[in-house]
């Protein structure tokens, strides 16, 4: 049984739910099959997700599909650069009927709420999510009121270079559990979004629910029971420790990165019907993960190291573990 009494679920049902979530996303985003797995993996481990790209992309119709294929409440808000706090979170109104001050909630009241091109407002408008996520509470004027789980963050953002943007602060940054890219379509995959747009003949696609809210708690839940064996626990954090001593790097993953690459671990391993996590599984969300949570040396935009190399740098010299014994936190003596 889990924390809030139901029933709760093997990992291979959790794959098995998974894949049919992600099988629904994809009639719809065409391709992307393994930026579309990150997300969802993002939203197992119970995190936020940065999808960052250019413009016309699929960020959004990626968002949207996802809160409709998980059967969420779902609210888009679109940033931009004369958006206040208060739109965000909510302010109180006066009641001319009751005399008296009564709050009207924001748009941060959802389960699953899409912050649109959340870089293109300033950063006193984007602060105002911070608090929501990472203690799932909102306060306004001395007064906090708790988000309904499950609650969950997708930001679209345009690269910093795109004009007109604000970059996101580190603090803002590291919010975020991963940060995922989708890139252009191949020449077959734009044809496909083409070819399916003209037989549905409408713009907007809708989808069933694949969950609804409550067995998506269950799912997250399940992620508990998935062991992580003690020489990959050391893995990730030689990983998020090698981030800080390489010579590109100025600030190096915190170890909120070490327990993101942890979580994500886990929900990869769960989406593939494990209960155990391997090396591949770290890997795999390493560069999502961590790059975002680096700050390279000046000198090294001039040279237009990317942070996601410096990751890869660092997977090609961190040993991966090949070990098969039991997690000593999961040991009975």
């Amino acid at each position: 049984m889990t924390q809030t009494g139901v029933q709760a679920l093997p990992p291979f049902e959790v794959g098995r739910l998974a894949g049919a979530i992600l099988d629904s996303v994809n009639s719809v985003v065409v391709g992307k099959r393994e930026s579309l797995e990150l997300v969802l993996a993002g939203i197992l481990a119970g995190g936020h997700v940065l999808l960052e790209d250019l413009p016309g992309l699929g960020k959004t119709l990626t968002a949207r599909s996802f809160a409709q294929a998980l059967g969420l409440d779902f609210r888009r808000l679109q940033f931009t650069p004369d958006l206040l706090p208060a739109d965000v979170t909510g302010s109180f109104l006066y009641d001319q009927r009751k005399g008296d001050f009564a709050f009207r909630a924001g748009p941060v009241f959802t389960n699953m709420l899409l912050a649109d091109e959340i870089n293109r407002t300033p950063p006193k408008t984007q602060s105002a999510l911070l608090e929501a996520m990472q203690e799932k509470q909102v306060s306004v004027e001395g007064v906090t009121y708790r988000l309904d789980p499950p609650f969950h963050v997708l930001a679209t953002a345009n690269p910093i270079e795109y004009e007109g943007t604000y970059p996101l602060p580190e603090a803002q940054l590291d919010r975020f559990l991963l940060r995922v890219s989708f890139g252009y379509p191949t020449a077959e995959e734009e044809w496909e979004v083409m070819r399916r747009r003209m037989s549905r003949r409408q713009e907007e696609s809708q989808l069933a629910p694949v969950v609804n809210a409550q067995t998506l708690q269950v799912m997250q839940a399940a992620l508990e029971s998935v062991a992580v064996e003690d020489s990959i626990g050391r893995y990730i954090v030689s990983l998020a420790a090698a981030t800080r001593e390489h010579s590109a790097v100025l600030v190096g993953s915190s170890p909120r990165g070490s327990l993101a690459l942890l979580l994500l671990a886990r929900a990869r391993a769960a989406m593939a019907g494990r209960d155990y996590v391997v090396p591949e599984d770290v890997k795999d969300v390493a560069v999502p993960a961590l790059a975002h949570r680096i700050t390279l040396r000046p000198e090294m935009w001039l040279r237009q190291v990317n942070p996601a190399f410096v990751v890869q740098e660092v997977l090609s010299a961190v040993p991966a573990p090949a070990s098969g014994a039991l997690p000593t936190y999961a040991r009975h003596d």
